[in-house]
């Protein structure tokens, strides 16, 4: 569970961050903030899939899930804030 929170966290911030980033492809702080989430979510899940942790909760894992998720969350705003202004 707390890895799950971790990731979506971390997600969060780092949409938000790619929407202070990058002005011209913002979708705004809640719009940010929800696709944040789930490419946390998604960025996680893929980190741990492909890591087979088999669930340990050590230092190197869990920056591994916060930067994972992190980029996860900031790569999916990017690209729905840019497919968002193309479509405009």
């Amino acid at each position: 569970m707390l890895q799950v929170i971790i990731n979506l966290v971390s997600g969060l911030a780092g949409g938000n961050a790619a929407g202070a980033l990058s002005k011209n492809s913002s979708l705004g702080p809640v719009i940010n903030s929800i696709v944040g989430l789930v490419g946390g979510g998604l960025g996680g899940q893929l980190l741990s899939s492909l890591a087979n942790s088999g669930g340990k909760m050590d230092a190197g894992s869990i920056i591994g899930s916060i930067v994972a998720s992190g980029t996860g969350g900031a790569i999916l705003t990017a690209i729905v804030g840019f497919v968002k202004n193309k479509m405009a």
